[in-house]
């Protein structure tokens, strides 16, 4: 027997041995890399090839491989064993059939949603219709139709997202008041839910996509008390009779009179002293209300002497702040589920 068979048998003895020492899956391939690994034993010999003379080369070479095959079939018959003995160790185990079994992960509603539905449901028991309409609308729905004067603010590019020069995402669903008193004559009864866009710096209270709950009512005889009744009765539905709700004076171009719907802030419960959510008032806005300004009537062909009517716009986050005791409406679109699960 040539020199490189003698070496080629011992290191096969030494191989095969390795593999029967091997306790587990990765000491088995611990020794397959020691032998025929990039660095291994066997890539060794196949280097000193080069060394021999021209002659011996290919004979040289058709012992390692042979060599080679032998070991990687004692390797695979191996790793047959670890298998059948894998298998053999899992179909050994007792297992309790009375244990309660792992219960199903299963998705839910985002809460956001959840409190979109619930409002609406609300209002649908009061004889409310909801009506959705697009996220991309002309400047006359956002606008011109709700008496937003041609050097409003809030028509400039840096608290609204223009896509040309008459189109924009909406920030508010008013639109869809507009668009279904073109359609209908009253009485009407909406409530618009809907995603809206504005230029708004991203913190606790304010995003830059939002939702937003719209409702509307138009009719004879539709006074401010209608309003606040409606709107009192919804925040107990959905904060449950702890939450205090105030209306607060304020001016929109679209009412006339307008209030700031205000609550308790679900971190202070009303203190105020040195919160960081509230700003220390110990009040969370929930949005705009207030009688339907004569002029959008008047636009819409109403007459503001037999017709009045109510309009009020919430931020589905700022509910959610108060339902849910949360302190930041980021929470609501990080997806942290450990948070997510806590509201199901």
């Amino acid at each position: 027997m040539s020199e490189l068979g003698a070496t080629l048998v011992d290191l096969q003895h030494r191989f095969r041995a390795a593999l029967d020492a091997a306790p587990d899956d990765r000491a088995l391939d611990a020794v397959r890399v020691g032998y025929l690994g990039r660095n291994g034993e066997v890539t060794q010999l196949r280097r000193a090839i080069g060394t021999l003379p021209a002659a011996e080369r290919p004979a040289a070479g058709k012992l390692i491989n042979e060599a080679v095959e032998a070991m990687e079939a004692v390797l695979s018959e191996a790793s047959t064993r670890f298998e059948a003995r894998d298998v053999e160790r899992e179909l050994a185990r007792t297992v309790d059939v009375t244990f309660p079994a792992i219960a199903p992960l299963t998705g839910s509603i985002n809460p956001v949603r959840r409190i979109v539905e619930d409002a609406c449901a609300y209002f649908r028991r009061h004889g409310f219709a909801v009506v959705i309409g697009p996220e991309i609308e002309p400047d006359y729905y956002n606008f011109d139709a709700l008496n937003i004067p041609a050097d409003h603010p809030a028509r400039e590019g840096f608290d609204s997202f223009w896509l040309t020069g008459t189109l924009l995402l909406r920030p508010h669903t008013s639109p869809m008041q507009i668009r279904t008193m073109q359609q209908y004559r009253p009485p009407i009864a909406i409530v618009a839910p809907g995603k809206c866009y504005r230029r708004d710096a991203v913190d606790a209270r304010h995003l830059f996509q939002f939702h937003q709950i719209e409702g509307l009512l138009i009719g004879e005889g539709i006074h401010f008390g209608h309003l606040k009744g409606m709107l009192a009765g919804m925040c107990r539905e959905l904060f449950g009779t702890s939450q205090s709700v105030r209306f607060r004076p304020s001016f929109f171009p679209f009412t006339e009179p307008s209030a700031e719907v205000d609550t308790t802030c679900p971190k202070c419960k009303g203190g105020g002293s040195h919160c960081g959510m509230c700003g220390g008032s110990g009040w969370i806005e929930l949005g705009g209300a207030g009688m339907v300004h004569p002029n959008v009537l008047r636009e819409m062909n109403y007459d503001p002497e037999i017709y009045s009517g109510w309009a009020f716009g919430f931020g589905a986050e700022r509910l959610g702040l108060s339902r849910y005791d949360v302190d930041d409406v980021r929470r609501f679109i990080n997806s942290a589920l450990d948070f997510l699960e806590q509201l199901q």
